[in-house]
């Protein structure tokens, strides 16, 4: 590990230099690379350094327990516990560091929330999720485009697609894909019972046009009016967009703008990231023994959260985590749930690179 952390140290100041070079400054995509690759490594040269400071006063407190003096092998004595820790924890921290990266984590992605079981009730919820990712991701400082929104009759969405675009959203959000489901009293509920439904979550990697090339020719695209809110426009000119993807069967809809080249435009970057996302899942499914991790595959059938209003809980049943603050989740804090989520991972391969 400390090979790779002197080799770490040493790319680091070799991006350091590169970034004041006057032909990486005229190159805005290597200088915008090396930007990224520089804020990466940071975190790394700045946890070793720590780790090797205390190792040195660990090395210091050692030294002092052979003084004379016997204040100064109290404080020795007092210090070490606390110095040894930091030191364990810091070396479990360089060891997550170094795990091979997701080549994901640092995309924009698609979120695809959709209602399931529970009628009414699950499309109420749909919406709150969709709310409730958007909270989040202002929060995050990222931007949030809409796809496509289908409207339920009751109010809340059946479907809702939108574009996150940010710093490493994938690497936060990529866990939430699978089923979320909800405990609550319906509005409608005459004797208070209590209700179970569900929605699914997708969270897709953006694909760009050079991770997959896709043959027009196996492309049939539709266009009608759109429907819904959007005022006297959504009626009068045909701006909605479908897109089918013959060999797979994969359908893409945008009407979110007014312009079709806009939706079409949109609607070919979901196509994309949707069949090479079912393309990854069919490769991850081959290898599911050697690679499946007990954070969750990312299937959407798997139940992953339930919120229980009566309650006011989270529970995330991958990793046994129960909050009671179901409200301040709701509103988008979500930080200490996607912290646990990311440590069991990280936890879980290593522990398979031991064995």
């Amino acid at each position: 590990m400390f090979h790779k952390l002197e080799n770490v140290v040493e790319r680091f100041r070799e991006v350091e230099g590169l970034l004041s070079d006057g032909a990486v400054l005229a190159d805005r995509e290597k200088f915008l690379g090396l930007t990224r690759e520089h804020a990466d490594l940071r975190e790394i040269v700045d946890t070793y350094q720590r780790f090797k400071k205390v190792c040195e006063d660990i090395e210091g407190a050692r030294e002092l327990l052979q003084e004379n003096d016997p204040e100064l092998k109290e404080m020795a004595h007092a210090e070490l516990p606390g110095l040894e820790a930091a030191r364990s924890d810091l070396e479990k921290r360089l060891q997550a560091l170094l795990l091979p990266r997701d080549p994901n984590d640092d995309k924009n992605i698609f979120l695809e929330i959709r209602a399931g079981t529970g009628g009414e009730e699950a499309a109420l919820f749909a919406y709150n999720l969709y709310r409730m990712y958007q909270h989040y991701a202002e929060y995050k400082g990222w931007r949030v485009e809409t796809i496509s929104i289908a409207e339920a009759d009751a109010g809340g969405f059946k479907e809702a697609v939108v574009q996150i675009s940010g710093d490493k959203v994938y690497s936060r959000l990529k866990f939430e894909s699978g089923t979320h489901r909800v405990q609550r009293v319906p509005a409608t509920e005459a004797q208070g019972r209590i209700h179970t439904s569900a929605c699914t979550v997708a969270v897709l990697p953006e694909a760009a046009e050079v991770d997959l090339d896709i043959d027009p020719g196996d492309l049939r695209i539709d266009v009608y009016r759109a429907s819904g809110s959007g005022g006297q426009h959504v009626n009068k000119t045909e701006s909605a967009v479908r897109i089918t993807h013959l060999p797979t069967g994969v359908v893409v809809s945008c009407q979110d703008e007014k312009s079709q080249h806009k939706n079409k435009a949109k609607a070919m970057k979901v196509l994309r990231s949707r069949i090479l996302s079912a393309m990854q899942e069919e490769q991850e499914a081959r290898t599911a023994a050697d690679r499946k991790s007990q954070v969750g595959s990312g299937d959407r059938s798997e139940r992953i959260r339930t919120y229980n209003y009566p309650q006011g809980r989270v529970t995330d049943h991958r990793i046994g985590l129960t909050l009671y603050r179901l409200e301040s989740i709701m509103e988008g804090d979500l930080d200490e749930i996607i912290d646990a989520l990311t440590t069991h991972y990280q936890a879980e391969i290593l522990a398979r690179q031991e064995v």
